[in-house]
Parts: C-alpha cells; structure tokens; sequence
C-alpha cells in the first residue's frame, strides 16, 4: 500500500492537493483569475472570465451555443492544468465533440446520470466538497422545471458556501435561470430567429453538418 508521502505526492502532481490539510497554496497565476470562455467578446463582458469561489451559470434555449460555451470553459480550465467535473445530470455529453473544442478528457471527472436530478445534485455536493477542481458544471439543461423547483429551497446557497474563497467555478447549465451567486453572472442566450445563425457544409438534408453558431449572449450580473 502507497505511504501518506507517495499519495500526497500524487495528489499534488495532479493538482488535488488541495484537499490536504498540508497542501500549498496554489499559483498566483490561477488564484485572482477567471476562467475565460474562450469567447472573447464574452470573456471581455467577464473582466477576463467566470469568477472563481462563485455559482455562475449559462442559460438559453437549445441551439443557443450553450454547450460551446460550456467546453470553451473546461478546454480553458484543462490548457491550463486544472482538473474539472461535469455532473451530466441527463447524459448529454459528447467527449468527442468536447475533445474537438480543445477539452483535455483526461482532466475531466465525467459523472453521467440518466435524468434523476436529486442524484446528480447530490454528486454536485460530493464533487464540491471533495475539492481541488478548478470547474464543476452542473448541465440540467434538459430537467424539467418542475424538476428543478423540488430542489431544497437552501440549495444554492449551500453550494455558494461551499466554494465560498476557492478556486472553483461551478457553473449551472439550463434552458431557463436557475440561480447565481452574488459575485457570479448569468449568461443568458437567445433564441437565434434567423436562419443564417447557422452555418453548415455538405449537401443534401442528411449529408449536412454543423461548422458553427451565431451566438448572441448577454452577461447578466447582480447590478445589471
């Protein structure tokens, strides 16, 4: 069996460290910064990116660019040498598609659920508590409101204490607001009314895939 010293050392090589009550502190190079979206009209509105030690999230309608936006996320966190979590409360999630927008899967703890909301909250509560990762998303992108309502009312705010003077950014994913800290934004998306939002190549109503979105955001903070 590993010594304490092996382990803490491997927890410290993978960035984990902070769970240790002996662990340094991290970089000045991560710890004041945000996590850019890798949007930058978005990342300008952001002061440079999403506040760490704060609940943010992204919301829109589907086709909104809500999952590029939420990978341009995690390939920021990953390029950087950050470990994330993404809890995929309805499984969701493409690591191919992740993989292409410049995630580093082998940074990513991937929790799949298939679409109970109470268990995928409460494996957003272990990941938070367990520490040393530089995003949580929480997608509940596809949960039914209602769902979302039966939530307990503290449960926000609970996990805005939580991360509270870390260096997580936890990020809610949904079709409508969901919540936010004090310090965090929404991203709010709209619904893209023209046709030319889209852009794809090829030929032929099955032969046809999707280059890219036009994306129209706001960044909603707590005084605007």
């Amino acid at each position: 069996m590993p010594s304490r010293a092996a382990l803490e050392s491997l927890l410290r090589e993978r960035k984990l460290d902070v769970t240790l009550t002996s662990a340094q502190p991290l970089s000045g190079a991560v710890e004041g910064s945000g996590v850019p979206t890798g949007f930058s009209a978005i990342d300008a509105r952001l002061h440079g990116g999403l506040r760490r030690g704060q609940v943010s999230e992204i919301v829109g309608p589907r086709s909104s660019g809500r999952t590029s936006i939420l990978c341009g996320l995690l390939a920021g966190a990953t390029a950087a040498g950050e470990v994330v979590a993404l809890i995929d409360t309805t499984d969701r999630f493409d690591p191919g598609s992740a993989a292409q927008a410049g995630v580093d899967l082998s940074r990513l703890l991937w929790i799949r659920e298939r679409g109970d909301a109470a268990r995928a909250l409460k494996a957003m509560n272990l990941v938070l508590q367990a520490g040393g990762f530089g995003v949580v998303a929480f997608d509940l992108a596809d949960v039914p409101s209602m769902a979302i309502r039966h939530f307990p009312y503290t449960t926000w705010m609970r996990i805005a204490r939580v991360i509270e003077s870390t260096q997580t950014v936890a990020v809610l994913v949904g079709a409508e607001h969901i919540a936010r800290s004090p310090g965090g934004v929404t991203v709010a998306l709209d619904a893209c009314s023209r046709r030319s939002c889209a852009v794809w190549s090829g030929t032929g109503d099955r032969a046809r895939v999707l280059d890219s979105l036009d994306i129209h955001a706001r960044v909603v903070t707590a005084r605007t």
